[in-house]
């Protein structure tokens, strides 16, 4: 066979094949990077993104939120999702962009503790259902206030990163479900106001603990204001019925205690409710600026630059927090410049040495009112309404700094009855249960700082077993919360917390914390299973010992007894006061 001619390439020809590629280009040929991996992984994604917008907007709205999580099978491999929420809306002319353009939301350039950060999720949720489907997102949204609400459905041009409206129009606004309540019968739930978002994709929906029934369940332990209400619907096998066969009826129940029952009553078609524990909404969040010890040698020249102080000394005071006058004369002290030099002015090797005295000089921790923890109490709370525990501790740590970035740890512990929940036993590795920014963390727990932080946790000292390197074995629940102005995530699908030691080492200090009340409580409850064996053998001798003063005293049966009952009664006297 004759051999290929090899075609060589010129600098000319290289540079007519090169050209621009777009964000949304790029993560439609890398959606693994998405968390848009596989198809049960994909719906997973999508509904936490969802989720997680709607939770950030009625909160930043101050509304107490209820959100409404419909999953709908269409066809063998293919699921409708549709989140609703009772949030503030989205004007019109913010909802195309807001669904289908990757790397477009507020959030990215403040300073403040919120769900989503970098303006990608719903849209790549959008792009991944256009992808596998070929359909477009649906949007239905009413402003407070407004007379209706605007349906638009839009698809995402992947090679402008633009959106494509396919249809607007104004409709009627009417998301209305009903759900069982708690004591029997029916409950209409009705939205005045708030966002729909329903994609079509490609997806599969697996029971276990990476599925979309855990995550929900999560969500409501570290969100006690949040009202949620869950459906999933799936498409029977059609199976051929003997002739004159009629149809089982379909069994309706109150409330659902476990996952077996939330997962049997949302496949019958019925609304799944996980009722808020309080009304009260956390703490809003403050936006900071910058902390001078968080910022690279690149950042600080763009700051230079971009700045609308007039001179050094004013930008590092107006664009930094925690820096005084007096602090910034020092910072220019140090870096050998002018006060009242023009910022904008500054040269490379300069910039530089304002950088390294920066480094060099003891600035105040960032503010912490930009973060809005759980509590100790609240955290109790929804880990005791989910798993109704023998023993329970929460820990909230104080506010620590990585970066110039301020975090806080916080961590939850139950104990529970051997038997009383799957996948927990003595023998068994104890459940991990991670959370960012009140998110749950349910992939790559392997790669995340929490777990690193567990394992190196030597739990031998609390009175669980552990083997080397590896979890503690036990009936035991662990449960860990960061909140942070910007979590360190190790991939964009938002999975894994990277490995900084300031987060580790405040990891380890929460959980030794709650390790020292689990210890407590295992130590008292082995001090009572030996006192009530010491009781039952004592209770063994006490006819032995009746019957020894019956022939010693000469007494009657009648007698006898009576011996008995007073003996009785000593003991269980003593086995009070001890």
């Amino acid at each position: 066979m004759p051999k290929k001619q090899v075609v060589v390439e010129t600098a000319e020809t290289l540079a007519k094949k090169q050209r621009e590629i777009s964000v949304s280009e790029f993560f439609l040929k890398n959606r693994h990077l998405l968390g848009f991996d596989s198809p049960r992984k994909a719906m997973l994604t999508a509904v936490k993104e969802a989720v997680d917008n709607a939770l950030d907007a009625c909160e930043e709205a101050g509304i107490v939120p209820e959100i409404s999580v419909d999953i709908l099978q269409t066809a063998e491999n293919r699921f409708r999702m549709s989140v609703t929420d009772n949030g503030p809306g989205i004007v019109r002319a913010q909802i195309p962009s807001i669904f289908a353009k990757l790397l477009y939301g507020s959030k990215f350039h403040r300073l403040r503790m919120s769900r989503g950060q970098q303006g990608i999720g719903i849209s790549a949720a959008g792009m991944y259902g256009q992808l596998t489907t070929g359909n477009s997102t649906k949007i239905l949204s009413r402003t407070k206030g407004g007379k209706q609400a605007h349906y638009i459905e839009v698809q995402i041009d992947t090679r402008q990163n633009k959106p494509a409206i396919l249809k607007d129009d104004q409709v009627d606004w009417c998301p209305e479900f009903t759900t069982l309540k708690e004591g029997g019968g029916e409950d209409k739930i009705v939205y005045n106001h708030g966002t729909c978002v329903a994609i079509d994709m490609e997806a599969a929906y697996v029971r276990g603990k990476l599925s979309i029934d855990e995550f929900l369940k999560q969500c409501a332990v570290v969100n006690p204001h949040l009202q949620l209400h869950y459906r999933i619907q799936l498409k029977k096998k059609e199976e051929p019925k003997p002739a004159g066969e009629a149809d089982a009826p379909v069994k309706k129940r109150a409330k659902a205690d476990d996952e077996e029952q939330v997962v049997a009553e949302s496949e019958a078609g019925l609304w799944i409710t996980y009722p808020r524990l309080t009304k009260e909404l956390p703490n809003p969040p403050i936006e900071i600026k910058p902390h001078p010890h968080g910022v690279e040698l690149g950042m600080l020249m763009q700051m230079l630059k971009d700045t609308n102080a007039k001179t050094v000394r004013a930008m590092l005071c107006e664009d930094f927090s925690r820096v005084s006058p007096n602090s910034a004369n020092e910072i220019c002290a140090k870096a050998n410049i002018n006060p009242k030099a023009n910022p904008t002015r500054i040269a490379h090797q300069e910039s530089e040495a304002l950088h390294k005295a920066i480094s060099d000089t003891k600035l105040m921790r960032p503010q912490t009112d930009c973060l809005s923890s759980i509590g100790e109490k609240q955290i109790e709370a929804g880990m005791r309404q989910q798993f109704k525990p023998d023993f329970i501790a929460a820990v909230s740590r104080s506010p620590m700094v990585y970066r110039g970035n301020p975090f806080q740890i916080e961590a939850g512990m139950v104990y529970i009855k051997p038997g009383e929940v799957d996948d927990v036993s003595m023998e068994e590795q104890v459940r991990v249960m991670r959370f960012a920014n009140r998110v749950p963390l349910l992939h790559m727990g392997g790669a995340c700082a929490i777990t690193k932080a567990i394992n190196a946790v030597n739990w031998r000292n609390y009175g669980l077993t552990q083997p080397k390197g590896s979890l503690p074995l036990g009936p035991v629940i662990i449960m860990v919360h960061i909140a942070s102005v910007w979590v360190p995530f190790t991939s964009e699908s938002k999975e894994a917390i990277a490995h900084y030691p300031e987060i580790i080492r405040e990891i380890g200090f929460c959980l030794q914390e709650c390790g020292r009340k689990l210890s407590v409580f295992l130590n008292k409850r082995r001090h009572q299973a030996e006192i009530d064996r010491k009781r039952q053998y004592m209770t063994l001798y006490i006819p032995h010992l009746a019957k020894g003063l019956k022939d010693i005293l000469v007494l009657n049966d009648k007698q006898e007894k009576g011996i008995i009952g007073n003996l009785n009664k000593i003991l269980e006297r003593t086995h009070l006061e001890d």
